[in-house]
């Protein structure tokens, strides 16, 4: 019996839960990557964070203000340096900014919402069938504000999106906050916090120990990875993609998936196709903590005026924020770490000795983001062969489950479980 051969170029998060997806579909299944295994790029580090109702474009209306506020600060939570010359950025930047309109903002946040909704339901089924463990703590999320006017303009939000039944939420006061978390009883105390917002949906768990966990139940499925092995570009057939061309040679295959985060910018304009895609750089730090300590939270915390998410693992707190439109630039810089660092020790004081904070892993990696917020999905435009599952910037694993599902239920032909239009390529055509 013939077997479907998918080609799934990128070995995140997005595109090993896609390999996974079509291999229990039937489908035989080939994964390349340029690094040396699965989950090491944006997957290695990021926030911890599972929550549909966290799902949010970064272009929201107050964006404009609080980049004039944060104008020249190296550690602001978001950082656009204005003297750099990258006509990249600046084309980026134009569509970005006109996202930030209430309505467009709306549009986007419900569409990504919805996804995020669609691929919390296949996240729950691919979890229980693959079976792997990677320090998953359900229960819920708690978005903290720590001022009066971030929380009533939060509350608004989840209000407005509540009414479409996209979000489940419970508006919290100070003290219910630390009720809800016993670790901020500190923070209660010094008056930092003016209320809370918390997601029955959330969840927290180490995305690098998923990836790598459903990479190794796709290889019982037969499919095979090919690690260290660059993509050079797109191979056609006329109008039809191919396959992929590599540093060792072609791989041909009835479909391709681009999955390359950032990457798929470079590959897809092999083939003529531009993606709207720009790399956000964000940081996380990683501390050593004991297991028991009860001055940690348990769940996973949103620090919103600061940007900055906290993950509990079992011997670990991970914090992870900012964003910095520095283009391909990889390198760590301190100024950006301190400020989380920072955050961390206001929030938790007391679980971290010098030592410890001394010994915090800092991690960076690109965000490939789109100017709207939602990612990229489906068939690409007058490309048969080539499907695009890219551009989820932060959101990758929340979304992975769901946009691996759809990539699916169009290869096979089958009905969509979800209206895929707000996530086309179409959207950016003129």
């Amino acid at each position: 019996m013939y077997a479907m051969h998918a080609l799934i170029l990128g070995a995140g998060v997005v595109g090993v839960t896609t390999a996974y997806t079509l291999a229990k579909d039937g489908a035989r299944v080939t994964v390349i990557d340029q690094r040396p295994g699965a989950a090491q790029e944006t997957s290695a580090a990021n926030g911890g964070h599972l929550s549909a109702s966290e799902a949010r474009p970064w272009a929201t209306p107050s964006v404009p203000r609080q980049l004039v506020r944060w104008f020249g600060q190296a550690g602001a939570p978001l950082r656009l340096p204005l003297y750099r010359w990258d006509p990249m950025l600046w084309r980026w930047g134009l569509q970005y900014l006109s996202n930030c309109r209430p309505e467009r903002y709306r549009a986007n946040a419900a569409a990504l919402l919805r996804l995020a909704r669609f691929s919390q339901q296949q996240m729950h089924e691919l979890a229980a069938a693959a079976r792997v463990e990677f320090e998953f703590r359900p229960g819920g999320l708690l978005s903290l504000y720590r001022t009066p006017a971030s929380l009533r303009h939060a509350q608004r939000d989840s209000a407005h999106f509540a009414a479409q039944q996209l979000v489940d939420d419970e508006f919290l006061d100070p003290a219910q906050c630390a009720q809800r978390e016993p670790a901020l009883g500190a923070a209660l105390q010094r008056g930092l916090i003016a209320g809370g917002i918390f997601s029955r949906d959330g969840a927290t768990g180490d995305a690098a120990r998923f990836t790598l966990g459903i990479a190794q139940r796709a290889a019982e499925l037969g499919v095979e990875f090919r690690f260290g092995l660059p993509v050079r570009g797109l191979i056609r057939n006329g109008n039809r993609v191919v396959g992929a061309s590599t540093t060792m040679g072609a791989v041909r295959a009835d479909a391709t998936v681009l999955a390359l985060g950032m990457g798929s910018r470079s590959v897809a304009r092999t083939a003529g196709i531009q993606l709207p895609l720009y790399p956000v750089k964000g940081y996380s730090i990683t501390l050593g903590a004991s297991g028991d300590d009860a001055r940690l939270p348990r769940m996973g915390i949103l620090d919103d005026d600061k940007k900055v998410v906290y993950a509990r693992f079992d011997d670990a707190l991970r914090a992870a924020g900012t964003a910095e439109f520095a283009g391909f630039d990889r390198r760590i810089d301190h100024r950006r770490i301190d400020p989380i660092l920072g955050a961390v020790q206001e929030m938790f004081p007391g679980p971290f000795d010098a030592v410890q904070v001394a010994g915090a892993a800092a991690w960076t990696g690109l965000r490939p983001m789109t100017p709207d917020g939602p990612p990229i999905l489906g068939p690409a435009s007058n490309m048969p062969g080539l499907f695009l599952n890219t551009g989820h910037g932060p959101l990758g694993w929340t979304l992975a489950a769901g946009s691996a599902r759809l990539i699916a239920d169009w290869l096979g032909g089958r009905t969509l479980g979800l209206d895929a239009a707000p996530y086309s390529i179409e959207r950016f055509r003129p």
